[in-house]
């Protein structure tokens, strides 16, 4: 079972992302497919009390790494997946706070799918220069 408190240790986003990693295949069920049991989760307001809570923990950044701020949606990420089940039998995991981080919608499904190629990557450090090569 991992956890958040396990994932925060772990100093890179790479590793962040090594640790969540799921390698699901498109099409494989899971909580979302329940698409009416899934909006009344979300919507409910003991969710939206949850999901704050993570926002504020992880102050607003893609698997908590600092340098990795959300300016768009932030989604709310299962660290061990919930099943339709976890939902009706009212699983304490489904809101542990350990079971919890923040992603970016990129982020969210290269963890789901296992395609590294859709996460955002660090900015290239620019040096003086180094975009003129007759100045080099």
């Amino acid at each position: 079972m991992r956890t958040y408190s396990e994932l925060i240790l772990l100093p890179t986003f790479d590793e962040r992302f090594e640790y969540l990693r799921l390698d699901g295949e498109v099409g494989e069920i899971t909580f979302g497919y329940e698409r009416y049991l899934n909006q009344l989760l979300y919507n409910s307001g003991e969710w939206k009390q949850c999901r704050r809570k993570v926002i504020i923990r992880d102050l607003g950044c893609d698997l908590a790494c600092e340098g990795y701020e959300l300016n768009d949606k932030i989604l709310i990420h299962h660290i061990n997946p919930i099943t339709v089940e976890d939902i009706l039998e009212r699983n304490p995991r489904v809101f542990d706070l350990e079971n919890l981080i923040c992603t970016s919608h990129n982020t969210h499904n290269a963890i789901h799918y296992g395609d590294k190629s859709l996460l955002v990557t660090a900015p290239i450090v620019r040096t003086r220069n180094d975009m003129c090569p007759w100045k080099h």
